[in-house]
């Protein structure tokens, strides 16, 4: 049991966090086993279980709170009538709190078929009633394990009113009550207390042991009121062969693990070797690789290079990452340490291989706390759980396959044949770009040198308007936009043509015609282009910004000759490779660069008030939420959230833009990635490379930015930035097609529906029909086009006769 104290002393480090551990998926039982009130009833149906820190030192709670899905509340609130107006009942109902203390004899349990719960007196009802927290089949043992030792040494806290950390084994086991059987929770079952497998707290080491087996579990079909096609049986996934050990120059890191490798089919990972040698190797200039070998196998070598997407979890001493092979085959693989100091090891060498490899430049030479940014970024994460195909994966599928009765485009027609739907072009040409609307209720899509124009349904629906068939200079030479953006009330766009680096285009969507083109500057390209502030495109604001690979500069179209405007120029001596910019309501700048690093200003032409380190790889977009609190960047394999705002030191309260950080105090960026095990699997079934497009906020005027957007290959994914910033294990969900998806981005006004740009298709979905992942979803393209069921809302396709040269 108390071999899990040394997990723990993580846990309490940082005082600063008011939640110390949390079981973020359960359901919460009142159980009386003895009263006359009825057995069992159900409080929450699908909550969180967390411990946290009181205003009094050595005072802690345990909080079960009520988790509500996207919309749920919304929903609620609208069906509550009366009792649902009064904030503070709902408040009270949805959570619980519960002073740790001895007399409530805290414990936990492991039954037959793995359901794993904690158990605690109703020391306000009546005797032998008990509150019971029963977790989601994706918490792991281990969890509970560790969430049972913290609730043990806040008792021990309280009680002696001293801290844990001298606390010998003897006084922690007065706060152990698993002996205590623990009845089921279910009403319909005998109150007698089931037998445990085991408790969680009797074993050691449990809190490092997540989803491992040493042999895979079968997975049964569920059963269901829907015909489904029978899961099959497979055998585990076996490890391909290693390939050989390069000549090093240099040996980074050395260490000794354990070694798992993740089953497609059971959804866990299963001990492959007890004891392996892990070892990062230099092999030339800026070429690194990770070697694994047991006493008689050498199981992988490969290159250290970013699409291993690393992941460190401390609390687990876990290092997790994808491995691939010639045929383009991915494996997700964990290494288990036996202490946290061989992990910091391994994780120094791994993270010097990794940034020497992305930036060319030696790792000595960056900063001590530069060098902590980057560690500090790929650790933390959270290990992802065995797949859960749970109850509400099925109400999610009920919610996707539910016909689309709502209005559909002018020209579709059901009973036209396929011969009369242009799914190609005959010069091969794919959508490529979208822009949404603000100000009008239309979406842009570029394809080739034409233009699609849809518009937005009362009942969010994409109705085909119209096409721009030839976008040509005013010279009348046609071209293929690389880049477009709304401009003016959404009444212009600003195109630009690779072309000719040095101008941009004006198109009057009137008229559906480029009439404009302006010259910027002779010797200073135009890379890439964005608004002046986040919402000029809703106002007739004239002025934009520009960005060159080193310069920074406002565009005035007005201007007579070059539209740059010399006095708002910051050009840098050195080649930034600026790559993105966006922009706050006020204007605020941030600027990423293809290092990796983001720039912060307040205002065009002086330097930047706050400078984000790189973490290697290439900053391909960015957003920033409309208040500037929020930076949202996008590298290839990963999304970066910034916090912008300064929380202490003398510019507390004062934003990135506005003020500079404190040397010591530099943001940390929350890295948002897909885990390893997720994108193993991305790649089983696409045999592509994770490549993320621009991930955006949702937005609008009076909107907070509460999700988050983005697409690889055919997946397109959505964060949810409530659980992105609580720590949740489950924060984003996923919905896949059976091609690339081109280009996404919220609806103008609401986070709620996505349209999206597959090849030869545009689609305005329903949120709400995203899923979870798990082999089903990620194995599972949605249904689409004409007819089809599964995208939650109609797809656009254009007819031959929609194919024409009319003005929008």
């Amino acid at each position: 049991m108390f071999m899990l104290r040394n997990v723990t002393k993580y846990l309490f480090g940082d005082a600063s966090k008011e939640s110390i551990i949390e079981i973020p998926q359960g359901q919460l039982y009142l159980v009386r086993p003895l009263s006359p009130k009825g057995y069992s009833e159900l409080i929450f149906r699908d909550a969180a279980a967390s411990i946290r820190r009181t205003g009094q030192e050595f005072q802690y709670q345990l909080v079960v709170q009520r988790a509500y899905e996207e919309g749920e509340a919304e929903l609620l609130a609208d069906e509550g009538g009366e009792d649902g107006n009064d904030e503070s009942i709902g408040a009270e109902k949805d959570e619980e709190t519960f002073l740790l203390d001895q007399g409530l004899h805290f414990r936990s349990e492991i039954r037959e078929g793995g359901e794993k719960v904690f158990a605690w007196r109703d020391l306000s009802g009546d005797p032998g009633d008990l509150y019971e927290f029963v977790c989601d089949r994706s918490i792991q043992a281990g969890e509970v394990g560790t969430f049972e030792m913290v609730a043990i040494k806040c008792q021990y806290e309280r009680k002696f009113r001293k801290p844990n950390e001298n606390a010998t084994e003897k006084d922690l086991q007065q706060f152990n009550f698993t002996a205590q059987p623990i009845p089921s929770a279910s009403p319909v079952e005998s109150p007698t207390g089931k037998q445990p497998v085991s408790s969680p707290s009797s074993h050691t080491n449990t809190a490092s042991k997540p989803t491992f087996t040493t042999q895979t579990t079968k997975m049964a079909p569920k059963a269901s009121g829907k015909s489904k096609a029978p899961v099959k049986e497979n055998t585990p996934t076996k490890a391909p062969p290693s390939a050989a050990r390069p000549v090093e120059t240099k040996i980074l890191a050395q260490e000794k693990a354990e070694l798992h490798l993740f089953d497609f089919q059971s959804g866990a990972f299963i001990l492959q070797d007890p004891s392996v040698t892990a070892t990062v190797l230099e092999t030339g200039s800026w070429q690194y690789w990770l070697h694994i070998t047991g006493a008689d196998k050498e199981w992988l070598g490969q290159q250290v290079v970013a699409d291993i997407n690393p992941v460190f979890n401390f609390e687990y001493l876990s290092f997790i990452f994808n491995h691939y092979t010639d045929d383009g085959s991915a494996y997700s693989w964990l290494l288990r340490f036996k202490d946290q100091e061989t992990e910091e090891r391994f994780q120094e060498g791994l993270m010097q291989a990794l940034w020497e490899q992305l930036n060319e430049t030696k790792w000595t030479k960056t900063k001590d706390d530069d060098r902590q940014y980057v560690l500090d970024a790929f650790q933390d994460l959270t290990m992802e759980d065995a797949e859960n195909e749970s109850r509400e994966e099925d109400e999610e599928e009920e919610v996707e396959e539910v016909e689309d009765d709502g209005q559909r485009s002018e020209q579709y027609d059901s009973d036209e044949s396929e011969d009369d739907v242009v799914t190609r072009d005959e010069d091969g040409n794919v959508n490529s770009q979208l822009a949404v609307g603000y100000k009008h209720d239309r979406s842009f899509v570029v394809r080739g040198s034409k233009i699609g124009v849809f518009k937005h349904t009362p009942n969010n629906n994409l109705e085909f308007s119209t096409n721009i068939s030839k976008v040509e200079t005013p010279g009348g030479k046609l071209f293929s936009p690389t880049k477009v953006m709304l401009h003016a009330e959404d009444t212009n766009m600003i195109l630009q043509n690779k072309d000719d680096p040095h101008s941009l285009y004006r198109m009057d969507l009137e008229y559906g015609k480029v009439v404009d083109e302006w010259k910027v500057h002779d010797d200073i390209q135009v890379d890439t282009f964005a608004p002046e502030k986040k919402f000029s495109q809703m106002t007739a604001e004239q002025t934009f910004l520009g960005l060159s690979h080193n310069a920074l500069y406002r565009i005035d179209p007005r201007l007579s000759g070059s539209k740059l405007v010399p006095s708002e120029l910051k050009q840098y001596t050195l080649k930034n490779g600026f790559s993105a910019a966006a922009t706050t309501e006020k204007g605020y700048i941030a600027v990423a660069s293809n290092k990796g690093d983001i720039r912060m200003f307040d205002r065009l032409g002086i330097n930047a008030k706050t400078h984000i380190p790189a973490l290697g790889e290439p900053i391909i977009g960015l957003d920033v939420s409309a208040d500037g609190h929020w930076v949202l960047a996008t590298c290839r394999t990963y999304l970066l959230l910034i916090d912008a705002l300064q929380k202490e030191g003398k510019n507390e309260g004062k934003l990135g833009f506005e003020k500079s950080f404190a040397k010591d105090s530099k943001p940390q960026p929350r890295r948002l990635g897909l885990s390893p095990s997720h994108v193993a699997q991305f790649q089983h079934e696409t045999k592509a490379a994770l490549s993320f497009t621009p991930a955006r906020f949702n937005t609008g005027l009076d909107d907070k930015e509460t999700s988050i957007i983005t697409a690889t290959g055919p997946f397109i994914v959505t964060w949810n930035m409530n659980k992105v910033l609580l720590g949740r294990k489950d924060p984003y969900t996923i919905k896949r097609y059976d091609e690339e998806v081109k280009a996404d981005d919220f609806k103008y006004g609401s986070d709620k529906n996505v349209i999206v740009a597959l090849p030869n298709e545009v689609n305005m979905v329903a949120k709400q029909s995203f899923r979870k992942p798990t082999r089903e979803s990620i194995a599972t393209p949605a249904r689409v086009g004409p007819g089809g069921r599964g995208s939650g809302r109609m797809s656009s396709r254009l007819g031959r006769n929609e194919i024409v040269d009319s003005p929008y």
